[in-house]
């Protein structure tokens, strides 16, 4: 995300402001006459006579998707390798609530869409995307609680056996895509409970890029710790004892 973005980050008090920029929070400016903008989220151009103040259009069609289509159709066709910046932004959307089974699909998919943008195989994505979908699918909402077994880390599991096209027959693509999700859990055990969908998210997210690193040789695009902006909608939020807790 660029500078003049994150300098307009708002207070997450702007997810309650439906009529405000659902990217920054900002303030929305009507035009006379219509123009070409692009969307936030599908990165297609569209006829409209608003857009916010920083900048950003969000088309009619975004803003009435589900969570699981909005993370799909914005990952299909996003070219940004930074996976902490594309959950981010995807998490401010009010579709993406602030726990829920939409973010076993969001891990995956920004990890997707990262490692293929920045391996020059965008055409991959797309069927990658859909079965990362088909996976997530099957891990229900509340498994952190119930199974021992958190779906963000799930989905970082689910990404690197994705990626090597794993199968319960191949011998390293196996241990690989079953260590990455220990390694996820592991961390997420660390700072423990309770739930936070956005800690487990931004954690599972740093645990893979390491293991993306380590493993396959491939450096994801990361702008660094997060630092959280969602606290105030969770309940739950175990303050300091969070790293993306402000500091």
């Amino acid at each position: 995300m660029n500078a003049s973005i994150k300098s307009t980050l708002p207070s997450v008090e702007y997810m309650e402001r439906k009529n405000d920029c659902l990217v920054c929070g900002a303030e929305l400016e009507y035009f006379d006459t219509t123009g070409q903008f692009t969307c936030s989220f599908c990165h297609k151009e569209r006829d409209s006579n608003v857009k916010c103040v920083n900048g950003h259009f969000i088309c009619d069609g975004c803003h009435s998707l589900s969570a699981v289509d909005l993370i799909r159709k914005y990952c299909a066709g996003s070219d940004f390798t930074d996976p902490f910046e594309m959950a981010d932004l995807l998490m401010r959307n009010p579709s993406v609530k602030m726990h829920g089974p939409e973010h076993h699909f969001l891990v995956p998919a920004v990890l997707l869409t990262a490692y293929y943008n920045i391996i020059g195989d965008p055409e991959l994505k797309e069927p990658k995307l859909k079965e990362a979908e088909k996976r997530s699918s099957r891990v229900p909402g509340g498994f952190c609680g119930t199974h021992g077994n958190c779906g963000a880390a799930v989905g970082t599991g689910i990404f690197i056996s994705l990626i090597l096209d794993s199968t319960p027959l191949k011998t390293e693509e196996w241990g690989l895509c079953n260590r990455m999700t220990a390694e996820s859990l592991s961390i997420l055990g660390k700072f423990g409970g309770p739930r936070c969908c956005k800690r487990t998210t931004f954690l599972s997210l740093s645990e893979a890029t390491k293991f993306l690193r380590t493993h396959v040789g491939i450096n994801l695009g990361m702008l660094g710790q997060k630092a959280c902006t969602f606290l105030e909608l969770n309940r739950e939020c175990i303050g300091d004892r969070c790293p993306f807790f402000p500091r």
